[in-house]
């Protein structure tokens, strides 16, 4: 019998309201705090609880000033994370992830998660709430979100403890880690179970809550990570991180089948999915990401512009901007981007290296600030220097004179030379141009999942199954939006996974996606073994505050950051102090 407990919801002030107005002198139930049977006989004090652990999902990039991008090949942390690329972290010392930045996939974050969703399903499953219908759609929404954080227990660990129930104090917490193979059973079985109660969409004020399409992305998302290399050919994998038997073949069957069976909703499509002649692909791809809704995004969850949200606009804009310049893309994933015909960008092409910016592929422009790219106009202190609103990240402008000035977009500016960029790029995607981000937060959503997700899960399965038009098919799709040359039927084989896997790169730029990918690819001793590169600039010019004058430019690229690949940062080390708690657990290879 489990022991009665005190929901603590007094994060619901809306609710607490409705009990202050209780004058007897013999009600001493504290105001922050509301029993069990009363929240489980009532679906509107449920669907608070429910609220609540939504917040354990976080903001993804925006959860802080830094994501998951300062530590793959796409960003760089203005701040460090230098354990974190130079594989130097311990179960002890896990450095930023350690912090509250990326509590969403720390074990203990997540596992307080989970219980809160065990004890919802083990409670409601007996709820005399009035609205059983609306019970069972919350159900549907534990499901989900108890499958979510196992999903990012599973993506940082491996294999881990599978637990359904609801532990009392006295209760031994001491459990093994199930296996890989479990665990990602578990967490298909929670997506199937959400998918049968949640409904296909939402209006009002229930719109960003967990759908049936949110339940299939996580499904497709778990089956695609679990048919790739690193746990199925990773030759070092234990049971806890990696399959030991089974067919890979059939696994990427039910990756292909995951994502098509969100594809034959017919609930989703790719926002502005075919631009018109003269469309401007760059705009429509950077508008994605500023719709609070639109027919491409799955599942998000949105800012808020009160003080205490996650301030974009001021963590990722030019520190001219008086932004922070966090998150600062690195060289390496600028040379991803391709040309716009279709062509490799290369530094060896004199071409390219004498304009290495233009162009290139439209989403660059949606989501890199580089020198010269068009902004906004800059607050009053900015515009002396700059009255258009042009990033400057240039090193030097050599005047006539022979005298020399730093960009205002540099650490060594007029403006805040002690922050900004140590690449000379800053990341656009995300930012709105339209938003104060001084004097407000800007409310966008951060997309957990989304149809240009799914449409690359399902080419990457395609591929790996032989189905190479099919996949050819869908990627051509994801281009067209994005304004690139299809891809042809001359890209066949490696070629084609290859292709592939650097149009996943750009499309799910920032989008806490590259972290994973080049770990399951286990391409990461290739990509994170290479020093961090930014850019050095140099330009002659007769006025900074006239671009028009500026000429003869000369681009140095520069290592910015060491970095060093270990192979046990395939996986994250579980923290000691869990480990400590819980005798029965193994730790991950390498730590």
């Amino acid at each position: 019998m489990m022991k009665k407990q005190l929901i603590f919801l007094s994060l619901f002030i809306y609710i607490l309201g409705g009990m202050a107005g209780c004058s007897s002198i013999l009600d001493v139930t504290p105001l922050n705090q509301i029993t069990s049977a009363a929240v489980w006989g009532d679906a509107s004090l449920m669907q608070a609880y429910m609220n609540n652990i939504y917040t354990f999902v976080g903001y993804g990039e925006y959860n802080s000033t830094s994501g998951l991008s300062v530590l793959d090949d796409e960003a760089i942390w203005t701040n460090g994370a230098t354990p974190i690329v130079q594989s130097t972290i311990t179960s002890s010392n896990l450095d930023i992830l350690g912090g509250s930045r990326f509590n969403y996939l720390l074990w203990g974050s997540l596992y307080s998660g989970i219980r809160q969703c065990n004890d919802f399903l083990v409670n409601s499953a007996s709820s005399t709430a009035y609205n059983q219908a609306m019970v069972q759609r919350m159900r549907g929404e534990a499901y989900f979100l108890r499958g979510y954080f196992y999903h990012n227990l599973m993506r940082v660990n491996g294999g881990v403890p599978l637990i359904t129930q609801v532990y009392g104090l006295q209760d031994s917490t001491a459990k093994a880690r199930n296996t890989f193979e479990e665990t990602i059973n578990f967490i298909v079985r929670d997506a199937d179970s959400a998918a049968a109660l949640l409904p296909a969409a939402y209006t009002g004020a229930d719109v960003g809550r967990a759908t049936k399409g949110a339940a299939l992305s996580l499904k497709s998302r778990v089956l695609l990570y679990a048919a790739s290399d690193l746990y199925n050919i990773n030759p070092s994998h234990q049971p806890e991180t990696g399959y030991t038997s089974g067919s890979r073949q059939t696994r990427w069957e039910a990756a292909r089948n995951a994502a098509k069976a969100i594809m034959d909703l017919g609930t989703y499509k790719l926002f502005s999915a075919n631009p018109a002649p003269g469309d401007s692909t760059a705009a429509n791809y950077a508008n994605l990401f500023l719709s609070k809704t639109n027919e491409e995004i799955i599942f998000s969850r949105f800012t808020s512009v009160s003080a205490a949200a996650p301030n974009v606009g001021m963590w990722f804009n030019p520190n001219g901007y008086h932004g922070y310049g966090e998150n600062s893309p690195i060289q390496q994933m600028v040379d991803s981007y391709e040309m716009r015909d279709g062509s490799k960008f290369s530094w060896g092409n004199p071409v390219h290296a004498a304009h290495p910016y233009e162009n290139r592929d439209p989403r660059f422009y949606a989501t890199i600030f580089y020198d010269g790219a068009p902004w906004k106009k800059r607050t009053s202190d900015g515009e002396v220097f700059d009255p258009v609103g042009i990033v400057q990240a240039f090193k030097t402008l050599t005047l006539p004179d022979g005298s020399t000035l730093p960009g205002i977009d540099t650490r060594n500016g007029p403006i805040e030379n002690w922050n900004g960029s140590y690449s000379n790029y800053y990341l656009r995607k995300f930012v709105d141009p339209n938003n104060n981000h001084q004097a407000a937060s800007q409310e966008i959503p951060w997309p957990f999942f989304r149809y240009g997700e799914i449409l690359l899960n399902y080419a990457e399965a395609c591929i790996e199954l032989g189905q190479e038009q099919e996949a050819r098919n869908t990627l051509n799709l994801i281009r067209k939006r994005a304004g690139m040359p299809e891809f042809t039927t001359a890209l066949t084989g490696t070629m084609l996974r290859d292709e592939y896997r650097n149009e996943r790169k750009i499309e799910l730029a920032f989008e806490e996606h590259r972290f994973f990918d080049i770990r399951r690819w286990m391409i990461a001793p290739q990509v994170m073994n290479e020093n961090a590169r930014g850019i050095e600039i140099s330009v002659q010019g007769a006025n900074r505050a006239d671009r028009t004058t500026y000429h003869d430019y000369h681009y140095k690229v520069i290592d910015i950051q060491n970095r060093h690949w270990d192979n046990k940062m395939y996986f994250i080390p579980i923290q000691l102090e869990e480990m400590n708690r819980n005798p029965l657990l193994k730790q991950n290879p390498g730590y």
